[in-house]
């Protein structure tokens, strides 16, 4: 069998996107570019707006992640690195007090680099940093191809010890195991290609799933004390929606293919629940076991919870959508 094979052609970045504000900035705001930013650094990244003022001065991009509302500033630079860009990058993220701060340039000095690693290592686990080399690929001749390279980016399991340093050694401990079961549930699942966005795994007891709703999404937990994990629904600032939901719990958990499920209204808090759990032994069974329950369970959720269900009438009755 002989069969041709393409060459990759390297593209200048201002052959395809003349002006930085006007062409790439544009480019990136779109929700599909920012998806495939996301799955590069592990974040769900929903668009606030462009050029958001910060004082005097304007970032490129603030965004949101989509599970927790952290604020995400993206600065553009389809130059080599500078110090003036690092700055400007520092001065919006304080600003805005953003906990992710994405630099996305042309080539990285390694002075910039060390930097950022620098920064990296020298902050607690909220805040996080992002050096990203973007890049334009073609074969033949076919559309230019994007492709996002991360130059530097947080050590996650550093920061996750440094910030468990100070608690008791028995918190820190099941701090860490807690991300290595998350670490290796991400593992598992990615062997899976999911229809998920899975973000990088922290230190916690939860691990969030967008589901494509802004109103809400999956979390995971694994209770190792309780002996106990969980999939849930997480509605942070909706009592309305969990009313609507609740309205149809029937056919809800018909859907699920799950009876019993929690339905935590919570009306002490802002936020409400609705959650299934199951048994797990930690120390005897295997990860397996759950990982499998949590996956299927979290792909359940979201092809229910992610399509609209009609909205609760004021006499707690279904009513129309």
């Amino acid at each position: 069998m002989n069969l041709k094979l393409g060459k990759l052609k390297k593209i200048d970045l201002r052959e395809y996107w003349k002006h930085e504000a006007l062409d790439f900035t544009r480019w990136l705001a779109l929700p599909e570019n920012l998806e495939e930013l996301g799955n590069e650094i592990g974040v769900d990244i929903t668009l606030i707006q462009t050029e958001a003022g910060v004082g005097r001065f304007s970032a490129d991009i603030l965004a949101q992640e989509e599970t927790t509302g952290r604020k995400i500033v993206i600065e553009n630079q389809l130059e080599t690195t500078d110090h003036s860009h690092l700055g400007q990058i520092l001065t919006y993220a304080a600003g805005i007090e953003a906990e992710y701060i994405v630099w996305i340039v042309r080539e990285a000095r390694d002075e910039h680099k060390q930097a950022v690693d620098w920064l990296n290592e020298h902050t607690d686990e909220k805040i996080n940093f992002f050096l990203i080399r973007i890049e334009l690929w073609q074969i033949g001749d076919s559309n230019p191809a994007p492709k996002f390279v991360v130059v530097s980016r947080p050590n996650d399991w550093t920061k996750s010890i440094r910030g468990t340093a100070n608690e008791q050694t028995a918190l820190s401990e099941t701090k860490l195991m807690q991300l290595d079961f998350w670490q290796q549930l991400h593992d598992f699942a990615v062997n899976q290609k999911p229809p998920l966005r899975l973000r990088t795994p922290r230190a916690q007891h939860w691990y969030d799933v967008a589901i494509g709703r802004s109103d809400c999404h999956v979390a995971l937990t694994a209770l190792i004390t309780e002996n106990q994990i969980g999939c849930e629904i997480y509605i942070p600032n909706s009592k309305a929606l969990f009313h609507s939901l609740h309205s149809n719990q029937v056919a809800i958990e018909t859907a699920l293919g799950l009876s019993g499920l929690l339905w935590q209204e919570l009306p002490e808090r802002k936020a409400s629940r609705i959650r299934a759990f199951l048994p797990f032994d930690f120390a005897r069974q295997p990860r397996e076991v759950a990982f499998r329950w949590l996956f299927e369970t979290t792909l359940k959720f979201k092809a229910v919870f992610a399509k609209p269900w009609p909205l609760a009438s004021t006499d707690g009755q279904p009513g129309n959508i």
